[in-house]
């Protein structure tokens, strides 16, 4: 292979124009694809900015020319030329330098490409686990490319907004201590603390509060965090926050900081600013009306509670939901009456997905209500269906008859396969939506206590305190969620500042006051020593580079994900240690799972 030598690249792959006509430059790059015409060789070359055709002429230069023959796709090269006007009838408006060429007057092969396993210069279907054992290759891309671009650009938008309303850009460790409260965590074996481990982060969420108490004021973090669950199609073992702190705020403060921030960021990555402030709607109504503590409000099909009207109708399915002290509620599908049996069976497939243990519909026809289950209403039944559902001939009413939590799970998903299905999924629409006032508590019927919705940190509103000891299922919290087209982008809370308050919490999640001092207690003593009133708010960077980019997948805007398993297919991590290492861990190397030989 060749050196550089004394030649400097003097341009990038995107950066000459008309203007540059006569001008010699000197191109470095990967050839994306060769064409030789009748003895004048072409090659478009390739950088991280754009294309530019190089020609290589014989009678211009021979030597050079004939050098051009062993070009192949993803050799790197060095080529010295001089910038001329392509034919008028060659001109590509697709690309920036689309109406020149660089004549090649010096060609130097820098490094030579063995031919790649799938084709960068064509829009082919590739398995996801090819693309990423050659992560490298497909980052040549320019779609995958030009994601980080943005992702780049994206957090230069956010540190610059931040940086501008009086916020510190702080770390906080890696290294802490495991405080497992919901999701599993990654821990790190202490080689000079035996028997001891450490845990990667899931949250900074104690140091940021912690920083509060330390005066820092405003602080904000773009961090790595770790959490050990099962993983679904967005989700990965490690991801990135957008993470901030503020004291000395209310939830108003914290909504209108984030609003501005997201029309900054839109405004510089889209082009377009979201038009603030952002509507708002409590979790009990996002519920209500949609099943879903993070709604799609770009389409309707919304939900309708018919408990009260079918409480006494004969059929028994929906008698016993009601008798159970559950719910029924329909989706009126407009338009949809001409559905299939096959599409009705395809429905009801989906719906058993999510629970359903089989799906009640009916066909509003002209003069009929069409469904093996019309038979079991009465007509005043009947009419209150058709009032509470607006239904008209045509449309198609499917039914959900089960637990609230059932009945929300199966319907919100049937919603929002219905809008695909329909096409009401616009995508150039971003609906920005604020949830507020979830619940402080949930019950886990397994481990038969209450469990926090958000985290044990979260402030109760001080409204609903008296029933903190009585009901506690029904305390809501100082909570907030921003959710764009039923995406859950950003979450946070108003904290928790006083010791009593955080020791009270503790209690109705059945943590004692040993357990709370031994996992918390550095929290609790710094609430007794002048923490101020605080909050703040996460969001996710890839789930929100995902939306901004229009990515299929939240691996398209990591430049090395990890798989659905959570397997690095390009390093073949996670992998076995030697012995060595396990036994200067103090770790067993002959360990075995326990009833495994």
């Amino acid at each position: 292979m060749e050196s550089m030598g004394a030649l400097k690249r003097t341009h990038t792959c995107n950066d000459l124009g008309v203007q540059d006509l006569g001008k010699e430059c000197v191109l470095m790059g990967w050839v994306l694809r060769r064409r030789d015409h009748g003895g004048v060789i072409f090659i478009d070359l390739r950088d991280r900015w754009g294309i530019t055709q190089v020609v290589f002429n014989p009678e211009v230069n021979a030597q050079v020319h004939a050098k051009a023959h062993q070009l192949r796709s993803e050799w790197v090269l060095a080529v010295r030329g001089h910038v001329e006007k392509r034919p008028a009838d060659m001109d590509n408006p697709k690309l920036l330098t689309g109406a020149i060429e660089v004549m090649a007057d010096e060609l130097r092969i820098l490094n030579t490409s063995e031919t790649p396993p799938f084709p960068l210069d064509e829009d082919v279907e590739v398995s996801d686990t090819l693309r990423l054992q050659y992560r490298y290759l497909d980052l040549r891309r320019p779609e995958i490319a030009n994601n980080l671009i943005l992702r780049h650009q994206a957090m230069q938008c956010v540190r610059a907004y931040l940086n501008s309303h009086n916020f510190l850009e702080i770390e906080t460790p890696m290294l802490t201590k495991s405080t497992p409260e919901g999701a599993r965590d990654y821990l790190v074996p202490s080689r000079v603390n035996p028997g001891k481990f450490y845990a990667l982060p899931q949250s900074p969420q104690l140091f940021k509060q912690l920083l509060m108490v330390a005066g820092m004021d405003r602080y904000y973090q773009i961090v790595k965090c770790f959490r050990d669950e099962d993983l679904r199609a967005d989700r990965q073992p490690e991801f990135t926050q957008i993470d901030m702190e503020l004291s000395f705020v209310d939830e108003e403060d914290i909504m209108g900081l984030v609003e501005g921030l997201i029309a900054e960021l839109f405004a510089g990555i889209r082009g377009q600013r979201p038009k603030t402030p952002f509507p708002r709607m409590d979790y009990a109504e996002a519920m209500r009306r949609f099943g879903s503590d993070k709604p799609d409000t770009r389409f309707g099909l919304e939900l309708v509670d018919l408990s009260e009207a079918l409480k006494g109708c004969g059929f028994k399915v929906f008698q016993s939901a009601l008798e159970k002290g559950g719910l029924v509620k329909a989706i009126n599908a407009k338009g949809c009456g001409s559905f299939s049996r096959k599409e009705l069976d395809d429905l009801t497939a989906y719906a058993a997905r999510f629970g359903a243990r089989g799906m009640a519909w009916i066909k509003v026809k002209e003069n009929e209500w069409q469904s093996p289950i019309t038979k079991f209403f009465s007509e005043l039944e009947i009419a209150a269906m058709r009032d509470a559902l607006d239904a008209q001939p045509g449309d198609l009413i499917l039914f959900g008859a089960d637990t609230a939590k059932v009945v929300h799970q199966v319907l919100s998903e049937l919603r929002l396969e219905l809008g695909r299905r329909l096409h009401l999924l616009d995508p150039k629409k971003d609906n920005f939506l604020w949830v507020t006032d979830f619940p402080l508590l949930e019950y886990d019927s397994e481990a038969r206590r209450y469990t926090a919705v958000h985290h044990p940190f979260t402030a109760p509103k001080e409204a609903d305190l008296p029933l903190l000891e009585t009901e506690p299922g029904k305390v809501r919290s100082r909570a907030y969620d921003l959710v764009l087209n039923g995406n859950e982008v950003g979450g946070g809370s108003i904290r928790i500042h006083t010791s009593a308050m955080q020791q009270q919490v503790f209690k109705a999640l059945a943590i004692g006051e040993a357990e709370a001092r031994d996992k918390f207690g550095f929290l609790l003593r710094a609430l007794e020593l002048g923490a101020p009133p605080h909050g703040g708010i996460a969001f996710g960077v890839d789930r929100l580079m995902m939306l901004l980019t229009g990515a299929s997948s939240i691996r398209d805007v990591i430049a090395f994900p990890k798989t659905q398993k959570a397997t690095c297919p390009l390093t073949d991590a996670p992998s076995t240690v030697s012995r060595a290492q396990l036994t200067e861990l103090h770790l067993r190397p002959d360990w075995k799972e326990e009833g495994k030989a």
